[in-house]
């Protein structure tokens, strides 16, 4: 059985990741630091038919990072780093507490559990590794300094984890996705308008959608299925790779 651990999987695109991977051969850990949210999570994928739990998981803790590898039921085969958070202001107004939380999140907060489940997957000689990135780990959006700070970084981590798995079957990829339509991207938009002195449908069309040519949000379903992808044996030397989902914004 295929053991997948994702983090930030009691909502947003972690939670649907995790319906989406569930199958009869996978046990899926969903992990967030609301562990209340992540077990409604799970139990929705149980009554389903899936085997699924749910643990309490601070991907900015050492000691939350160490008890959870200490509870884990065995190796896990694939880590999804999804867990994340923004806030949007100008650098002058943006609360450094604030800066420094996401960033010890989405980047180190990535490299601390990597860190801690590498062990196990060199033990057993496989392992997939992949970052949920996004557009703003490629391009930068106004207000948005320590996002996409965060966000650029896990795309240098990825290629030095590469680097230093190369001996073993285990690879690292960071999936970068322009706008997915979950409860993050609902509470930029209010954030988003304000800063700029738009409305909220300008926001979405102006901001978020106009710079896509194809012009529409991405789905769960197709970060899904990028990933039953990258999990594959197909893919086995893809490693250290950005997989841009924009619906040809960089194309420009």
């Amino acid at each position: 059985m295929t053991t997948i651990l994702i983090t930030g999987a009691g909502s947003g695109i972690g939670a649907g990741i995790a319906g989406a991977l569930a199958s009869a051969d996978r046990h899926i850990l969903v992990t967030d630091l609301n562990v209340e949210a992540a077990e409604a999570v799970a139990a929705q994928l149980r009554q389903a038919g899936a085997r699924a739990d749910a643990m309490a998981l601070d991907v900015a803790s050492d000691d939350s990072v160490e008890a959870l590898r200490k509870q884990l039921p065995g190796h896990v085969d694939v880590l999804i780093n999804n867990a994340g958070l923004q806030h949007v202001a100008r650098l002058e107004d943006f609360p450094m507490p604030k800066w420094e939380q996401l960033i010890a999140v989405m980047l180190t907060g990535a490299a601390r559990l990597t860190r801690a489940l590498l062990p196990g997957m060199r033990q057993h000689g496989h392992g997939r590794i992949i970052n949920i990135g996004s557009i703003h780990s490629l391009v930068a959006s106004r207000y948005k300094s320590a996002y996409v700070a965060a966000k650029h970084g896990l795309l240098g981590f990825s290629k030095v984890l590469a680097l230093e798995t190369a001996d073993t079957d285990i690879t690292i990829n960071t999936v970068c996705p322009s706008y997915v339509k979950t409860p993050l991207v609902e509470n930029q938009i209010s954030a988003q308008a304000r800063e700029n002195g738009i409305s909220e449908q300008q926001v979405v069309d102006d901001i978020m959608l106009k710079p896509m040519p194809k012009g529409v949000f991405i789905s769960i379903e197709e970060l899904a299925g990028i990933i039953e992808f990258l999990i594959s044996p197909a893919a086995r030397n893809i490693t250290g790779q950005t997989l841009t989902v924009d619906g040809g914004w960089t194309a420009q």
